[in-house]
């Protein structure tokens, strides 16, 4: 299929990388509105650049979206409307009504809608889902994630939209922690309620949180915690972290390596996870620099969606499955604009 990006920033780089390795994609150009930037785009990676959307659109099959959170809304309408295939990088939209519309847009012209959930895409991933998906946790009785990361100042001062309600959508949660927060989801079900409280503490001139801590009731009756922050330092950064754990197992996972892997009962693939999948002396992918992250959990997402178009099903990363987080997220935020109010969803 024939890719084209929209969005010549930094996350169009990744996007590019990602698409020029995978199978079953060619990347032929990119659009953008200032002509300079997206020329240099177009000439690092040997594709056509384009201004006009239009024409833009005329000559692919499939659209990546990688403008700024709260700017994921028109080009993909505008994509959808001309007939074309898109996948949006995280979130998916700020807000749920902007994606219902999304996806009613695209039911509409028969096209898919799909997600960057890059966090689900390597091995690590595979085994703690094929563990959750076999019930090895029995009860599950506690469900937590941690993104204890960090972002200077300049990092917000870098674009105006930075740190802003209307175009970040909000802060450590909905920029920093939304794919950690996806995949526990993914991993543990569905949010009943949540109570939260949200703060900017180490960050001046930006509208959002740069800390936030949730308590969570699950739909299975686990507890949890989310805990999101861009104000917590450390020298190499620290993992972002999922922890399952119920009343015949607990697994700790540390960006794409396990903590631990301990289960009552022992299955065959326990040891192999063990011996290859358990966490070394790494720092946090993405922690202190949002650039520190590889593109090949994008190549694989690139590819399940164009998979899943030519075999005419729903992605794994489908518009609905990326619904799930920014719902949470925004209850979330409910939560703490009402004093840690209980909030169901």
């Amino acid at each position: 299929m024939k890719f084209g990006i929209i969005g010549p920033g930094t996350i169009g780089r990744f996007h590019a990388q990602a698409v020029q390795a995978m199978d079953g994609g060619e990347l032929i150009s990119i659009y953008g509105r200032n002509p300079e930037t997206t020329r240099a785009f177009a000439d690092d990676f040997g594709i056509a650049a384009h201004t006009d959307l239009d024409a833009f659109l005329a000559e692919i099959d499939i659209v990546t979206i990688a403008t700024p959170s709260g700017a994921h809304f028109e080009p993909s309408l505008a994509a959808i409307r001309a007939g074309k295939h898109v996948v949006c990088e995280k979130p998916l939209e700020i807000t749920t009504e902007r994606i219902d519309t999304m996806i009613a847009e695209a039911a509409k012209h028969g096209v898919t809608l799909a997600a960057i959930l890059n966090r689900r895409y390597h091995p690590a991933m595979d085994a703690f889902k094929a563990a959750a998906d076999q019930q090895r946790f029995g009860r599950l009785t506690s469900a937590s994630c941690y993104v204890k990361w960090f972002r200077d100042q300049a990092y917000y001062d870098s674009a105006a939209w930075r740190g802003t309600w209307a175009l970040d959508g909000g802060g450590a949660l909905m920029n920093q922690s939304i794919h950690t927060i996806d995949a526990l989801l993914h991993l543990a079900g569905p949010v009943k309620s949540v109570q939260a409280s949200t703060a900017c503490l180490a960050h001046e001139n930006i509208e959002v949180e740069d800390i936030a801590i949730a308590l969570l009731e699950f739909e299975n009756g686990a507890r949890g915690v989310i805990e999101g922050s861009t104000c917590t330092w450390s020298s190499d950064g620290h993992p972002a972290r999922i922890q399952l754990c119920g009343t015949d197992g607990s697994v700790f996972l540390a960006d794409e390596a396990f903590e631990l892997w301990d289960f009552r009962e022992e299955m065959p693939g326990d040891a192999e996870v063990r011996s290859t999948l358990m966490k070394g002396a790494t720092a946090g992918l993405g922690a202190n620099d949002p650039k520190a992250i590889n593109y090949d959990q994008h190549r694989r997402n690139f590819e399940e969606v164009v998979q899943a178009v030519a075999e005419n099903r729903e992605p794994a990363t489908s518009a609905a499955e990326a619904r799930k987080a920014v719902e949470l997220i925004n209850a979330i935020y409910r939560s703490a604009r009402s004093n840690g109010a209980r909030v169901e969803l």
